[in-house]
């Protein structure tokens, strides 16, 4: 990792800021790919709280957080100033259930959502 880099330090700084910290492009709200939608679904899904960040209002961060994580695609996940992962490992993790144990670890607070699909 490049140190005095300024990107990596707004990076570190932000995902130090909060517990769970997710890059992605759009906003939780208005999610602009359809993988950082996966990631808000599963977020909400879990009932967890955190932190999204926009990549797509600043350039240099996106390109930034690639070699921060040396991971080349967004979004990323990073639950206590750890790197989780991208959408499909979270997508994997939550099937398996392996994120619930994780965020459980970290003691994160979680309110799962009740499913209001019944699956036959």
């Amino acid at each position: 990792m490049e140190e005095n880099n300024p990107v990596f330090e707004r990076i570190r700084n932000t995902v130090d800021e909060s517990d769970v910290v997710l890059f992605m492009k759009g906003t939780p709200v208005f999610p602009q790919c359809g993988f950082s939608a996966l990631v808000v679904q599963v977020m909400g899904l879990l009932g967890v709280k955190y932190k999204g960040v926009n990549v797509l209002e600043d350039p240099e961060m996106r390109d930034g957080i690639k070699s921060f994580s040396d991971w080349p695609t967004i979004p990323q996940l990073y639950i206590k100033g750890e790197f989780v992962g991208g959408s499909d490992i979270i997508k994997e993790m939550y099937e398996s259930g392996e994120i619930q144990s994780f965020l459980e670890s970290k003691n994160i607070e979680m309110n799962p959502q009740p499913s209001t699909t019944e699956e036959n």
